[in-house]
């Protein structure tokens, strides 16, 4: 007969295996339960420039709205100045990012350097970027490397640059868009010395500028291209040729004659707007979405102002035609060494979606703007921020912004 102590003994040796195997198993369901959620998370980290929010504040909600969207938790950064310079580094000191901004430039160079990765067939794969509806054909072919592959994703439609000019200025001096150099300075010089503000003072100035940032509209009078062109093998830039120098000439005219702003060699693009945007100045060359902010602006202040910016063509060449130059294409790219790179292209089918259009335009919702049965509107802030929050114009043909366009800016881009 056993004793009472070797039942005890049996019973405890039981009760500790079956405690074993209740252990091992909520172990193993824990387990399992964290690499399921480690699975499902989804994370970016993100090396931006124009994309996100207008402060740190706003930033922060930029990126809590993408992973309210996408379910994608982002780290998007974004220096302050020098964005280029901050991308070169990160790439060459092997930082790691999921996806990166940049210029179809600078794109070249990367590729040339074999940190980017191909997404040809990535885009090819994808119904949202391979569908022409969203991205036209002939638009990648403006970023296809020579060996036809895709290195990078469009972020917006990138417009141009144009003469911009106080309409309203026009109609009041009964002037009419001019097509020549010597019908640009007659109008310019009218700006100057007609008293277009009314104030009654001899403040105002024809044309001011950013330096020479933009003055393919003029440089157009003389059929000479912006940057450079690829003749006989030689590389070659046009407004360092002796076919520029009659607009240069036309351009000291305007200065000896007090037309041209004295200031346009300093002017950073800010100053210019400013005077644009306060009676000083009768035209500026500018980018073709600024038509409709400018306008937006000063409605904004006062719903009852006059102002009226208007985006015209240039000056036509000897053979009939009018050169104005459209802006380099704006991409994401995603780096070899991403450690995220399917969840990268899962956000940029987002950016091309609907709901990334309108983020990428009016921004946050609840804080840009609001839905009330179906309606949007914008707030103050939104109104502020002026429906760009890197993306004013997407690629995405389908997508109508919800608000509408400020008023011009679709003129100006045709």
């Amino acid at each position: 007969m056993k004793s009472k102590s070797s039942y005890v003994h049996k019973i405890m040796t039981l009760g500790l295996a079956g405690s074993i195997l209740l252990s091992g198993c909520s172990s193993n369901e824990e387990s399992e339960k964290a690499a399921a959620t480690n699975k499902e998370e989804k994370t970016l980290r993100i090396l931006t420039n124009v994309v996100g929010g207008k402060d740190p504040e706003e930033h922060q909600k930029f990126e809590e709205e993408i992973e309210r969207l996408t379910g994608i938790k982002v780290e998007m950064e974004k220096p302050p100045a020098d964005y280029d310079q901050k991308l070169l580094a990160s790439m060459s000191s092997g930082e790691k990012f999921d996806l990166v901004y940049l210029t179809k430039p600078m794109l070249d160079v990367l590729v040339e350097q074999g940190v980017l990765t191909d997404l040809t067939k990535q885009v090819e794969k994808s119904k949202i970027l391979s569908d022409s509806d969203v991205i036209p054909e002939e638009e990648w072919d403006l970023v296809r490397t020579e060996d036809d592959k895709i290195y990078g994703v469009f972020n917006k439609f990138e417009g141009g640059t144009l003469p911009t000019v106080r309409q309203d200025w026009m109609d009041k001096l009964g002037l009419e868009a001019p097509d020549t150099l010597d019908g640009f300075y007659e109008v310019l010089k009218a700006f100057k010395e007609k008293d277009p503000d009314g104030n009654g003072k001899n403040d105002t100035y024809g044309l001011s500028t950013a330096g020479l940032y933009d003055i393919q509209g003029f440089m157009s009078a003389e059929g000479v291209k912006y940057r450079y062109v690829i003749e006989d093998g030689k590389r070659t830039i046009p407004y360092a040729t002796e076919a520029a120098v009659p607009v240069y000439e036309w351009f000291a005219k305007l200065y000896k004659d007090g037309i041209l702003d004295p200031n346009f060699a300093t002017n950073d693009s800010g100053k210019m707007r400013e005077l644009f945007l306060t009676d000083r100045v009768g035209m500026v060359t500018y980018w073709d979405a600024w038509v409709g902010l400018f306008n937006n602006i000063k409605q904004t202040e006062d719903p009852q102002t006059t102002f009226e910016a208007k985006g015209i063509a240039g000056a036509e060449s000897p053979d009939g035609k009018k050169m104005l130059r459209r802006g380099d294409p704006s991409l994401w790219a995603v780096p070899v060494n991403a450690e995220q790179p399917d969840t990268a292209m899962e956000f940029l089918e987002f950016w091309h979606s609907e709901e990334g259009n309108i983020l990428g335009t009016l921004g946050i919702k609840d804080h840009d703007y609001t839905v009330n049965n179906g309606k949007y509107e914008l707030t103050e802030t939104g109104k502020e921020h002026g429906m760009d929050h890197g993306a004013p114009f997407p690629n995405n043909t389908k997508f109508e912004n919800p608000i509408g366009t400020y008023p011009g800016a679709k003129e100006a881009q045709h």
